[in-house]
């Protein structure tokens, strides 16, 4: 199985995990976000050799939520404070409550998103957000 994330005109594809019903990628993925309105889009297919990869599940990633954890300013706070929790809603792909975390100096946000379009199947993934040199950041953003 293949996960695709993508969001705007950016995509990344991860590893291929064969023979297994129950996949850990593991992956790290960098993914330039170019409008913080967009969700990131993240698509699982399986991996046919000699046929099209059948799409098993998608799920949408609001980074809305996180980005505002990121503008609170959250420098003096202890290593594990929760800077933020954002509940499962129909409007989300969350299959159960996620937080934000102040941790080593950078907020993180474990997520297990519930695929969509499939019978079942969730996947977790974990967001930071990384500034380079020559990005806007988040100050010129909406």
């Amino acid at each position: 199985m293949v996960k695709l994330l993508y969001h705007g005109h950016g995509k990344l594809k991860s590893r291929v995990v064969t023979n297994n019903c129950n996949p850990e990628w593991n992956d790290e993925l960098t993914l330039s976000i170019e409008d913080l309105n967009v969700p990131i889009h993240l698509n699982v297919f399986d991996r046919d050799t000699f046929t099209v990869d059948d799409k098993m599940g998608d799920a949408e990633i609001d980074i809305k939520p996180y980005v505002e954890c990121l503008r609170m300013g959250s420098e003096k706070l202890p290593n594990g404070s929760v800077v933020n929790k954002v509940q499962p809603s129909g409007t989300n792909c969350l299959a159960e409550e996620s937080s934000c975390v102040w941790n080593n100096g950078k907020i993180v946000q474990d997520m297990r998103l519930r695929l969509r379009n499939v019978e079942c199947g969730e996947v977790e993934v974990q967001l930071e957000w990384i500034n380079f040199d020559g990005s806007k950041g988040l100050s010129t953003e909406s």
